[in-house]
């Protein structure tokens, strides 16, 4: 059967249906959707790529951020106590000024000068890095900061006072190195 006949066999039992003016129409409409999908297809996979080389690019500077993290922690780890030990050097200059000056000297008295000289000047290096020492005497025991080893009963301090102290406590800016052990009044 030809294409007219066709079309006038379906013109008959369809009055209103119009007839294509022109037959290759049709025939490129599903050519155009196949086209279209290629196209879709061409930039989703360019997209893709795209997508691909920024996640592989990504992923290298992720891990050359961690190496350098890794270089930087253990530089600060091996060489952390650079800037204090330069705050220490000039201590122990004094120390072995002060040590050959000792193997000349037969007076105790300028002996104990030497030694308060260095004492000094050691605390003022590690003051200069931080290092304070916590109070105790007179003041009032704090958990945080204190270590009681003893308390002793007496009515001549107030109640939960420090007495005494019976080794130093120090703390690093705001982090406690090491409490102070101190004896701590109670009432009778």
């Amino acid at each position: 059967m030809s294409k007219h006949k066709h079309n006038d066999e379906h013109k008959e039992q369809n009055p209103f249906a119009q007839e294509p003016e022109n037959t290759e129409e049709l025939e490129e409409a599903p050519q155009d959707e196949q086209s279209n999908e290629q196209n879709a297809d061409a930039s989703a996979a360019q997209e893709f790529e795209t997508l691909k080389n920024q996640y592989v690019r990504l992923a290298a500077d992720f891990d050359n951020f961690r190496k350098r993290q890794a270089q930087e922690r253990e530089s600060l780890l091996k060489y952390g106590a650079e800037n204090t030990l330069k705050l220490l050097l000039p201590v122990i200059d004094t120390y072995n000024r002060g040590k050959k000056a000792c193997d000349e000297m037969d007076d105790a008295a300028k002996l104990r000068e030497n030694y308060e000289i260095i004492f000094k000047q050691l605390f003022e290096a590690i003051e200069k890095a931080g290092l304070k020492k916590i109070e105790t005497v007179g003041k009032e025991f704090d958990p945080n900061i204190h270590e009681a080893v003893m308390q002793t009963p007496t009515s001549e301090h107030p109640d939960n006072s420090i007495i005494e102290e019976l080794q130093a406590g120090y703390t690093l800016h705001d982090r406690v190195l090491r409490p102070a052990m101190v004896n701590v009044a109670v009432s009778e």
